[in-house]
Parts: structure tokens; C-alpha cells; sequence
């Protein structure tokens, strides 16, 4: 349903609960504008002069009320924006459009329409006044001081919107009939909304120059609601990504994963269109109101105002920002970002306070999640911190001990601004939630749902079971398989950990196995796998080893890849013991070492044949190997979400530097072979700003000595219908057998770059994708059993590499539905080996902002 009906359906709604007889009615329906950019204004208060009766806005700016027709007048307002005040046209209907000024100043009706005036920057004094502004923002910098510190207070508050009387009738809500009350009133948009979410912080930040160090001191955390249904530091990592500090100086601007072009960038005159509209007073100081709106109203840009001072400082003191309604987004249906700025008696630039108002939406249908963010800040200094050590300490991050344990007495004393009574409820509407079987139930599926596993205890759970979707999976060799696991968790021990799983497949009838024992060197809250790690593990395996697909970021029987578009049958059986030590620095540099005995087991699909001197071949059985894997990566500034096995990366803007070697000497642990393997790897992604970003990934590799084809490099094939990351769609595997080799997977996303400027294409909202990968590969004549002995023949349709490297393209279409994306991938070299596919559709779900 188009956003800018919902507010015709909620009339429609409202007025089977007014009487019909006695009284008359108007109707009165319309649009409320920016006057300066011609966007729609999202959250504004539509009342009734001298009566309770109204409305708000929806993420378009419609809005429809019907009223008796003694009411004569109605009242807008908006934070941000002046009031006005419209007279109705009694006894007959109202379609309005409203434009509303932004605060300090009245304008007459000036309404400018994006896209439709004809707009010049050359000698368009606006433009020549941002650039002077641009010119200037460095020098108001406050980081340009040797040292500069602040106090910090955050809340952020998530809400079901537009919780009013006829919802709480609906549906499953009628059963929870006490939720009325506790139903709060949102003072951004004036809707009755159900908080679920609220959380406090309270920290302060120490910055030093030179040597550049920026640390954050937490003295105060505070969370209620749904929160606890997450992995409370993947959340908060998360959130800090999605809604992070708008830094209006900086070209770019992070914010829902994406990047913004600021209305202060560099290329931001390409970008924006820029108005020079009043002088105002803000804060007693003359300010010209410098309106702005994107010339492509669906690219990642802002409308809004910028009040810049009338000196020769070009000092902006204060910032409204909003997304243009057009916008190729998903999920936000309407957003708006108030800033203030003091200045210093040396004219640095003092951030006040920080606001940010998001309305989100799964589909057009819901009312949606309300979100808010509120961030002020005081006590700025520019002294040197009493205690300079703060700087040594290890990671961004210093998180006191005592940050979450305080009482509400601490909060009233040192929080910034006053919480409602209502988001101090949070808690204890969920305790009576759970109350109700449904409620309880539900939000237990939801936990498995989340973290994958089954807790053994409602809360403090000991042993956890799963990972759930590894329970039924199959393939060609194990046909069916079933498979059931299990973990221990710091509320057992916050040192010693256990898990475990034992699988079995119908069709080969083996039982498989894996046990495994980690002591951590430091305390962990609730997994192993926080961060930092620093450990040291023992574990045993035996188990299906699936040659050439390797699983990067999920299980290897993951139920959801067990559709493969070719069969999987390229399998051995792997029995291995390691012992490995592992440590996480906070600078994101950390290494590990791994001592391994395995012996890796031929079958009926992968025999090894051993070629001998004499030219004949032997039939072995297995081989095996005692070696050690040393391992260094870097990862600084890395961001993730963590979950009990596996960090999702939220963001791929870090570099990522990986090195690996393994050694073996025959003879020594077992080892039949003499083995040296060294691989280098590199990973980032490169923004370019309005136009979309790339990603990089980068490896390479080799095998100095003489080894069977096993011990080889296997390319990744992915032979599932999904896209994954670092694999390649179109080969088979085991297709190449390499000593060496170097690959690049790079893949572009367009953002809309192109299909936002085509008519009626860009109402879909769809995104441009394009991917090449290729690997360039090489067998040393050591290592080919065609020309050397004592290796094991090559399986049937596998491949030495010629002189020409393995490449195929993509093209793709994301954002189709909000979820999916669809890339039709090509083969570019080797296509007249057999059986192999040359082109095909790929799939995979793909939930963005």
C-alpha cells in the first residue's frame, strides 16, 4: 500500500468510532511541505484548534482528519518548524497544502520543486556560499587542539508506532489488554506509541593529537526491553553502525550502512542544489538559512537547512537534515536529524546536542518501529586529562566495571535529559508479557531463531543445544543427515567451555563425530568467541571432508545449501586431533597456532591412486599428516556482528591483512610428506560515495614441496544456486589442482546509480550489481603425476591449469522485493571442458538498508 494512503485508511478507521448523527462533519485532507525544498514533512502534528481532536502526518507528509464543522481552525506544528495555523472551509471537504517555514523566521509561500526549476550554479551566489563554508569548516575543527574531551549522554529509544485505541483492538493485541497502559506519546511526532527498547549511556571522551588516540570512558550503561533477545554487544555494535554520529564536516556520512553525500562535501556542489533563502537569528547571533536538496532525489543525499553565521568564520550553529521521500532506501520511511553547535571563545565548533528521529517500516502495510536518538554533550575541555594513562589503554572502548550495575539514584543525578515515566516501564511490561503463554512462547522461538541454539534453563542457561540448522541436511555420499550438538556456556564455567556433535547419514551409515575442550585466559560473559579472544583449545573430529567447496561463513551442512546444482560427491573422510592457541588484540591485530595429526581416508569417489616408477598404480588407502599452522591477521577498525560461532561483518570499510603457513616434516607427528603451504590475503571495501562502493578481495598462494593432490590448492566452487562471497558459481569441484595461485573476487554495487535516472525503473528501487572473479593458477611439474612419481593420480574431471587464468562475470539486480537478489553469472575461460555449466542464475536473500 503506498505510504501516502495509510493516513485515508486511518480515517476511514476513525470514523467508524464517531457518532454519525448530531453533528456535521468536515473533512479535511492534504499534504504539509518544506517551503524551502518541496518535500513532504514527515511527524507533524495536524490539530483541532481548542480540542484534543488530530493527527500526524505519514512519511510522505499526507495526512487526513475528519472534525464537526464548528471547528474553524487547524494548527500545525512541527519541531523545527514554525507553527501555523490554517482556517478550515466549513461544510464542505478541505484538501490542503501546507508549507511550514523552518524556526526563527517566517517566509511567504515559496515552495521550490527539485528537479522542475531551472537551477544554475554558475554564479549562483548560494553556491559560491557554500564553498566559502566548505573552504572554512577545518578550521573550526576541534580536533585540530592537542587535546579535546567532552561528557556524553545518549538514550535511544525504539517504539511500536501509532499505538492508538483501534490497534490495541486488533489482532493478537486484544489479548494483552494492559498494554493500554503503558502507552506512551511520542514528542517528535505526537502518536501514541508502545515503547520496547530503551537505553541509556553515560561516557566521556579523551582525544589526543599526536600520537592520534581517541578513547571512550563508559561510566553508565543502562538497557530495557527486547534487547536481551540479542547478543547485547552485536546489538550495540550494530546500532552504532546503522545510526552512527552524523559528522556533517566529513564528505561522507555513515549512516544505515550506506554513504551519504554531506550537503558540506567537496563535490557536494555537483551533488545538491543550494538556495540562499533568509538572515535569521539563532541564538542571537544573524544567520543565513542555506536550504539544499539533491539533484537526484532517489541517490543518498539530505534535504534540509544549514544556519551559517554572517562573519568571515562561515561557524554553522545549526543543522536540519531529512531523507528526500524519493529516496532508494529501505525500511526508513522517514528520518530527520537536528544539530546544534556552541562556539568557544576561540571560535572552535562545540557539537550541543545531536537528534535523530527515524521511522521504520518491513512493509508499507505496518505501521512500523519509531526509533529515536538522542545524544547532548557538555563539560568540553581542551586540557590534557588528569590522568594522561587513559591513552594506554588497550581498545577504543573502557567499559568500567561498575558501568552497569548503577541505581536509578546515579541516573537522576547524571543523565542529561529527563527520561519519561513511560520508557521507565519497559521492563516491567515485558515481566507481565510473559505472563501470557503465547508471549512466552513466542519469544522463545525467537531466541533459537536468533542465536540458532536451544537453551537447557529459562535464564543462565549452562548448556545450550544446536546449532539448530545443521539438525537435517544432505548430500550425495551421506545421503540424509542428521546431526545433534551441544555447547557449554560461561554461566557453567566462564573459563572452561565444551561442545560437541555426533552426526549420521543414511545412505553411507557412518557415524561422525567432533568433541572439543577451550580454556579461556580471561573471563568471558556468556561464549568463547567474544571478543577479545585469548585461548587455548584441544578438539577431535572425524567427519566427511567435502574436497574443494570451502565454507566460509557458515556450516558445511547448513540445511539451507543442501540444493546443489551439481553433485556433491567429491568426498573423503577426515579424522583429525588439534591443539590450538589463539589471541585477539584489541589495535585488530591477533594470531594463532595450531598443532594437527590428521589422516585423511580414500573412498569409492576419491581414490588415491599412486603412480609408481615402474608405471603401474597402487590402490592406497590413506594418508597421514602431522603439521603446524601459524597464522597473523589485521583487522583495525573491523566491525561485526557476533554471534556464538561466527562474527557477521556488519561492514567490509576495514582492511583486512591475512598471512598463514603450515609446516610438516615427513616422519615428524606422523607426517608421510614433507609440507610447506603460504598464503597472503587482503580484503576492504572502497567507497565512492554517491556512485556506490566495491568490494576487494585479494588472496594469493603457494606449495613449495612435492605432495599428493589432496594437499594441493582446491579452489572454492560453489556448487549451491546461492551467491557466496570468495567462490566461484561456474566450477566444478576439484575442477583445478594448484600449487600456486592468485585470485580476486571484486564485486560493484551500484546503489542505484544507474536505475534511479530511468523512468518507472527507478519506482522499483532496484540496485546495479557487477562481479568479476578470476583466479590464475600453476602446477609445478613436481607436484603433476603426469610427469613425476609417487603422487596420486588426478580424480576424473580434474584439471591442471593452462597459461590462461579461470574468470567469470556477473550481473546482478539487489533490492528486488527489499530482500533479494538475482545475478546471472557467465563463464569467460575454459568453457569447452565437460560438463561444466557456462552460464546461470544465482540467488540469495540480501536484507540492506
Amino acid at each position: 500500500m503506498p505510504t501516502k494512503y495509510i493516513g485515508y485508511v486511518a480515517l476511514l478507521l476513525l470514523m467508524q468510532l464517531i457518532p454519525a448523527r448530531g453533528v456535521a462533519q468536515t473533512t479535511v485532507k492534504g499534504m504539509v511541505l518544506d517551503s524551502i525544498t518541496g518535500e513532504g514533512l514527515p511527524f507533524v502534528s495536524v490539530l483541532l484548534k481548542g480540542t484534543n481532536q488530530g493527527t500526524t502526518t505519514d512519511a510522505d507528509g499526507y495526512f487526513a482528519l475528519a472534525s464537526p464543522s464548528r471547528s474553524t481552525m487547524l494548527v500545525f506544528s512541527c519541531l523545527g518548524y514554525n507553527e501555523k495555523l490554517i482556517t478550515l472551509k466549513s461544510r464542505r471537504e478541505n484538501n490542503l497544502k501546507v508549507s511550514m517555514a523552518p524556526t526563527s523566521y517566517a517566509l511567504n509561500e515559496v515552495v521550490i520543486k527539485p528537479g522542475k526549476e531551472r537551477y544554475v550554479k554558475k554564479g549562483n551566489p548560494a553556491v559560491a556560499f557554500v564553498k566559502q563554508v566548505i573552504d572554512a569548516k577545518e578550521k573550526n575543527d576541534p580536533r585540530n587542539k592537542d587535546y579535546y574531551g567532552y561528557e556524553k549522554y545518549e538514550k535511544m529509544t525504539f517504539a511500536l508506532n501509532n499505538f492508538n485505541e483501534e490497534k490495541q483492538k486488533k489482532g493478537l493485541y486484544k489479548k494483552f489488554d494492559f498494554l493500554k497502559d503503558y502507552v506512551d506519546t511520542s514528542d517528535v511526532t505526537g502518536q501514541p506509541i508502545l515503547n520496547v527498547s530503551v537505553k541509556e549511556s553515560l561516557e566521556n571522551v579523551y582525544y589526543r593529537k599526536d600520537p592520534k588516540e581517541e578513547k571512550r570512558v563508559v561510566s553508565g550503561i543502562k538497557r530495557s526491553g527486547i534487547d536481551e533477545l540479542f547478543s547485547q554487544e552485536g546489538v550495540q555494535q550494530f546500532l552504532k553502525e546503522v545510526l552512527k554520529d552524523v559528522d556533517l564536516f566529513k564528505n561522507d556520512i555513515p549512516l544505515f550502512l550506506n554513504r551519504f553525500v554531506s550537503p558540506l562535501s567537496t563535490m557536494g556542489p555537483s551533488f545538491y542544489k543550494y538556495y540562499l533563502m533568509d538572515t535569521v537569528q539563532v541564538n542571537g547571533e544573524p544567520c543565513m538559512d542555506l536550504g539544499f536538496v539533491p539533484f537526484n532525489s532517489e541517490s543518498f543525499g539530505f534535504t534540509g537547512h544549514l544556519y551559517i553565521t554572517l562573519d568571515s568564520t562561515h561557524f554553522v550553529k545549526k543543522v536540519a537534515l531529512q531523507i528526500p521521500k524519493d529516496i532508494n532506501l529501505n525500511f526508513v520511511e522517514g528520518m530527520r536529524i537536528d544539530q546544534e553547535y556552541d562556539r568557544a571563545p576561540d571560535g572552535t565548533r562545540l557539537i550541543s546536542r545531536d537528534d535523530i528521529s527515524v521511522s521504520f517500516k518491513l512493509t508499507g502495510k505496518s505501521d512500523g518501529l519509531h526509533a529515536r536518538r538522542t545524544v547532548t554533550y557538555k563539560n568540553h575541555t581542551f586540557d590534557k586529562p588528569a590522568d594522561e594513562s587513559v591513552f594506554n589503554s588497550p581498545g577504543e572502548v573502557i567499559e568500567l566495571a561498575e558501568a552497569k550495575f548503577h541505581d536509578n539514584e546515579f541516573w537522576k543525578q547524571n543523565r542529561h535529559i529527563p527520561i519519561g515515566q513511560k520508557e521507565q516501564t519497559v521492563d516491567a511490561m515485558l515481566a507481565r508479557l510473559r505472563e501470557v503463554p503465547l508471549f512466552y512462547y513466542t519469544e522463545q522461538v525467537v531466541k533459537v531463531l536468533v542465536s540458532g541454539y536451544i537453551p537447557t534453563a529459562a535464564k543462565k542457561s549452562k548448556v545450550d543445544i544446536g546449532p539448530m540448522n545443521t539438525s537435517i541436511s544432505g548430500n550425495a555420499v551421506e545421503g540424509l543427515r542428521f546431526r545433534a550438538g551441544a555447547t557449554t556456556t560461561a554461566y557453567l564455567n566462564n573459563r572452561l567451555f565444551a561442545d560437541g556433535y555426533m552426526a549420521y547419514g543414511t545412505k553411507d551409515r557412518k557415524l561422525k563425530y567432533s568433541g572439543g575442550v577451550e580454556y579461556s585466559l580471561i573471563d568471558k560473559k556468556e561464549h568463547p568467541n567474544e571478543f577479545p579472544v585469548h585461548s587455548i583449545r584441544a578438539e577431535y573430529q572425524y567427519d566427511v571432508n567435502q574436497l574443494g567447496q570451502h565454507y566460509l561463513y557458515t556450516n558445511m551442512d547448513n540445511m539451507f545449501l543442501s540444493f546443489k546444482r551439481k553433485k556433491d560427491d567429491r568426498v573423503t573422510y577426515l579424522r583429525k586431533a588439534e591443539l590450538s592457541y589463539n589471541r585477539e588484540h584489541y589495535s585488530g591485530f591477533s594470531y594463532g597456532a595450531t598443532l594437527r595429526h590428521k589422516t585423511e581416508t580414500a573412498t569409492d569417489y576419491v581414490p588415491f591412486l599412486q603412480k609408481e616408477g615402474d608405471g603401474l598404480t597402487r590402490a592406497v588407502n590413506d594418508y597421514s599428516m602431522g603439521e603446524m599452522e601459524f597464522r597473523l591477521r589485521f583487522a583495525p577498525g573491523e566491525k561485526y556482528y557476533q554471534t556464538r560461532n561466527n562474527r557477521i561483518p556488519i561492514t567490509f570499510d576495514a582492511p583486512i591483512f591475512t598471512l598463514s603457513h603450515i609446516v610438516a616434516r615427513k616422519g615428524v607427528l606422523g607426517a608421510d610428506y614433507d609440507y610447506n603451504r603460504t598464503d597472503l590475503g587482503f580484503q576492504k571495501r572502497f567507497w565512492f560515495s554517491a556512485f556506490g562502493y566495491t568490494d576487494v578481495i585479494l588472496k594469493a598462494g603457494k606449495i613449495w614441496d612435492k605432495v599428493p593432490f589432496p594437499l594441493l590448492m582446491i579452489p572454492n566452487a560453489n556448487l549451491s544456486y546461492t551467491i557466496q562471497y570468495e567462490s566461484y558459481a561456474l566450477m566444478n569441484a576439484m575442477e583445478f589442482l594448484n600449487d600456486r595461485y592468485a585470485s580476486w573476487d571484486l564485486t560493484y554495487f551500484g546503489n542505484g546509480v544507474l536505475f534511479n535516472r530511468l523512468p518507472l525503473v527507478k519506482e522499483l528501487k532496484w540496485r546495479e550489481v557487477l562481479t568479476f572473479r578470476g583466479l590464475y593458477g600453476d602446477l609445478s611439474d613436481k607436484n603433476n603425476p603426469a610427469k613425476s612419481d609417487g603422487l596420486f593420480l588426478f580424480p576424473e574431471g580434474s584439471y591442471q591449469m593452462g597459461k590462461k587464468p579461470y574468470m567469470e562475470v556477473g550481473v546482478g539486480v539487489e533490492n528486488i522485493l527489499r530482500f533479494l537478489r538475482f545475478d546471472y553469472v557467465w563463464r569467460l575461460t575454459y568453457r569447452e571442458l565437460p560438463d561444466v555449466d557456462t552460464s546461470g542464475l544465482r540467488v540469495s536473500l540480501h536484507f540492506t538498508f
